[in-house]
C-alpha cells in the first residue's frame, strides 16, 4: 500500500465510521445528561413536598391543626399532579429532541456515505 492509499483509507474510515460514532456518542451523552438532571430535579421536588407534608402532620395538635394538615394534603396532591404532568411533558420533549437530532445525524451520515461512494 502506498501512503496515498493509506491516507485515503484513513480519511474514509474517519468520515464513514469514527465521526458519526463520535457525533452519536456526543448526542447520546447530552441527552442522558439532560434526562438525569431532570429526574434528579423532579426527585428533589417530590422529596421536598413529601417532607413538607410530613412536617405538617407532625405539628398537628388539635382538630384545627388536623383540618389544616388535611387541606394542605389536598393542595399538595394537586401540586404533585401538576408537577408530574409538567415532568412528563419535559421528558417527552427531551425524547422528541433526541429523536430529531438522531434522525438529522443519520441523514447527514447517509449523505457522507453517498458522497464517499462516488
Amino acid at each position: 500500500m502506498t501512503k496515498a492509499t493509506t491516507r485515503k483509507s484513513t480519511e474514509q474510515f474517519q468520515t464513514l465510521f469514527a465521526e458519526p460514532a463520535r457525533a452519536y456518542g456526543s448526542l447520546t451523552l447530552e441527552y442522558y445528561e439532560k434526562l438525569f438532571s431532570a429526574q434528579l430535579e423532579a426527585a428533589r421536588r417530590y422529596t421536598e413536598l413529601g417532607f413538607t407534608q410530613a412536617r405538617a402532620w407532625v405539628e398537628v395538635r388539635d382538630v384545627d391543626g388536623f383540618n389544616q394538615a388535611l387541606e394542605g394534603q389536598q393542595k399538595a396532591a394537586q401540586q404533585l399532579n401538576e408537577q408530574l404532568k409538567g415532568d412528563a411533558e419535559a421528558l417527552s420533549g427531551l425524547g422528541q429532541e433526541y429523536l430529531q437530532k438522531g434522525q438529522q445525524l443519520v441523514e447527514s451520515n447517509m449523505k457522507s456515505v453517498t458522497a464517499a461512494a462516488k
